[in-house]
């Protein structure tokens, strides 16, 4: 195997041979590490919203059930990737070996956040998930997970709490994206789909610090409205059902130049585009997106606006979130309130 391989994983691949990690049905997840790969035991997994939300609809609220189906899963995959939605989370832990030929800078003792997907990291969990009752993202673990030498991580910050590190950089890509955006196309009028979640209020954040002047954040139902209104994150809040197009379009008024969508429910595709104005952009930051109807919707309304998948890594991407975080009264409002005691 050459040397881009390797770095990339493709030798945990399993099945079907010949593919990256992140498209494989089964990783090998064996603990033994080669001389570029980094060993870390694992304390908490972050199972991505869309993820998390699937597993806990089709189980019935059941948390049992979820815990059963997340560990089926794993024990499949050798990775933890939700066959339904494609997606999977990230995870925080300590590493326990370093081959002598890894780039990632990282030492044995360290505590760290993986800032690559689930999806492609080979896992394994050895205590039944018997800390976790299936009804939360966050998921106290024991396993171990390996890292590649193209991987990326972070050190976790001394000056937060785990958990809220967690969600913090689970979600770090979407404000970095939302920076770039805003600040090379001058927008000033963003709007953000599911503002009140995790990504959504980072975004409004970084919309606001990239210059944006006209921030407008659409919740699902008066209590996040609420919530949101009171974090003081955007000029305007409105309620409206994100899968709904027309809906999304009469509450939001006068189309944003860049929507970003943080909706973790399938179906709000058509009112991102609709609510976007005329060479606008759309940025997409749900796992729930489904690409189809995004580009056949747009295609539709004769909708003339960039689409844009959004990649969970940018450089810097990490420390800019939790400076967000620090610096944000609003942000710490609202993510403290999704982030499990």
């Amino acid at each position: 195997m050459d040397a881009v391989g390797r770095a990339l994983g493709v030798h945990r691949v399993l099945e079907p041979v010949g593919v990256l990690p992140q498209a494989a049905l089964r990783l090998d997840p064996d603990p033994a590490i080669g001389p570029d790969e980094v060993r870390v035991s694992v304390q908490r997994l972050n199972l991505d919203a869309a993820s998390f939300r699937q597993l806990s609809e089709s189980c019935g609220g059941d948390g049992a059930a979820v815990r059963a189906a997340v560990l089926d899963i794993v024990a499949a995959r050798g990775k933890m990737q939700n066959p339904v939605t494609g997606s999977g989370g990230m995870l925080i832990g300590t590493v326990a070996a370093v081959g002598p030929g890894s780039p990632l800078g990282l030492r044995v003792g360290d505590r760290v956040a993986t800032l690559v997907s689930l999806t492609l990291t080979p896992l394994r969990i050895t205590d039944g998930l018997a800390r976790w009752d299936g009804r939360s993202e966050q998921v106290p673990a024991e396993g171990t997970a390996v890292l590649f030498a193209r991987s990326v991580a972070a050190v976790l910050p001394d000056d937060l709490p785990d958990p809220v590190a967690l969600a913090v950089l689970d979600v770090c890509g979407a404000p970095a994206v939302t920076d770039r955006v805003v600040r090379r196309s001058g927008a000033r009028s963003v709007l953000v789909l599911g503002a009140a979640g995790k990504s959504g209020c980072l975004s409004l954040a970084a919309a606001r610090a990239a210059g944006a002047t006209a921030l407008t954040g659409l919740v699902r139902d008066e209590r996040e409205a609420a919530a949101l209104r009171a974090a003081g994150l955007a000029d305007r809040v409105v309620v409206a059902d994100a899968t709904d197009p027309l809906a999304v379009a009469a509450a939001v008024g006068e189309p944003a130049a860049v929507t970003v969508v943080c909706v973790d429910a399938p179906g709000a595709e058509h009112g991102a585009v609709l609510a976007t104005a005329q060479g606008g952009t759309v940025v997409f930051f749900s796992m729930a997106t489904s690409f189809a109807q995004a580009a056949l919707g747009a295609e539709g309304m004769a909708a003339d606006v960039t689409m844009l998948i959004g990649n969970g890594y940018a450089p810097g991407h990490a420390e800019a979130a939790l400076e967000l975080y620090r610096r944000s009264a609003g942000v710490r409002a609202l993510l403290d309130a999704r982030v499990p005691a």
